[in-house]
């Protein structure tokens, strides 16, 4: 009896191993200059514990994680992940490498990206320094796409928190000229999904940090609107899914429900899911206990209702 245990075990833990699917290899973004950037080499990326969550800081040279899908269920979509922390940190743990793993699981190949975090001593406009790393990783993965056989018609952006306007902004600032593009393929991602996210610059409804971050701290009217995405919306904008909590007390939910009413008034496939609980930061939600840990069965549903 113990023997036969004991095999079953083995047999279990096996199958667990080989169907998990980590990280193959970094990309760099920009494998030689990199736009707008200004020489810091006080400046090195770290790799932090903070409240027992892992998150990058000092992002000087941006790169792609690239976790694909096991082939057995591979399904030629990928999305590229934007993690959260309000343009200061990235929490690439929960809001990036878990992610990765959840989408490579429904047979989505994805990307985790570290962009750079906006700052004066390393960007001579800091405010589109993001843009840039996002649209160039989109490009990336679309003229990658045959020779990692990805549909280049099924490319996602995701987001959370700050992570969320990051996506957000290449949503609606796909067009948007930030820097000199060696080809013609588009920046455009094919759908979004926004956790929690930061849409809005605007001061009622903003995250201060994120804003102050992003754009200064005495940014222009213009400025503000530009960056507010649920102003950018038109009806090229790609369908999303969003979620929020009610009790978030940091990204107040206007951000989301703005974004989504807005794909509404354009024409725009929008589907925004408000949970009672959650507060902020949750990521997977496999910590919590309440009905915003079910949020990755929903837009498991989004994704398979829309052929992604």
């Amino acid at each position: 009896m113990e023997k036969r245990l004991t095999f079953i075990l083995t047999f279990i833990l096996t199958g667990f191993i080989l169907s998990t699917h980590g990280q193959e290899k970094t990309i760099k973004v920009w494998p030689d200059k990199i736009p707008g950037a200004i020489e810091n080499s006080t400046l090195k990326m770290e790799i932090i514990s903070n409240n027992g969550w892992t998150q990058a800081q000092n992002v000087t040279d941006p790169t792609l994680d690239f976790y694909p899908a096991p082939k057995e269920k591979s399904n030629g979509t990928s999305v590229i992940i934007c993690p959260g922390g309000g343009y200061a940190v990235l929490a690439i743990d929960h809001e990036g490498a878990q992610i990765a793993e959840w989408l490579n699981s429904l047979g989505i190949t994805a990307f985790v990206l570290k962009y750079r975090l906006p700052s004066n001593a390393i960007m001579v406009d800091k405010s589109i320094g993001p843009l840039q790393d996002g649209q160039e990783a989109i490009r990336i993965v679309r003229r990658q796409s045959k020779e990692w056989n990805l549909n280049p018609n099924k490319i996602g952006i995701m987001g959370f928190s700050a992570g969320g306007h990051v996506a957000s902004t290449l949503s609606t600032h796909f067009n948007y000229k930030v820097y000199e593009s060696t080809d013609t393929t588009s920046a455009r991602p094919d759908f979004s999904i926004l956790i929690y996210p930061v849409i809005s610059m605007d001061s009622t409804i903003t995250h201060l940090g994120s804003r102050i971050n992003l754009l200064g701290r005495d940014p222009s009217s213009e400025l503000i609107k530009r960056f507010s995405n649920e102003l950018q919306v038109n009806k090229e904008t790609p369908p999303a899914f969003l979620v929020c909590s009610l009790n978030d007390g940091t990204v107040p939910i206007q951000n989301s429900i703005n974004y989504v009413m807005a794909l509404k008034k354009f024409g725009v496939q929008g589907e925004l899911h408000i949970y009672e609980s959650g507060g902020h930061g949750y990521g997977l939600g496999i910590k919590n206990k309440d009905t915003e840990s079910t949020w990755s069965a929903a837009c498991r549903k989004w994704l398979e209702t829309r052929g992604f």
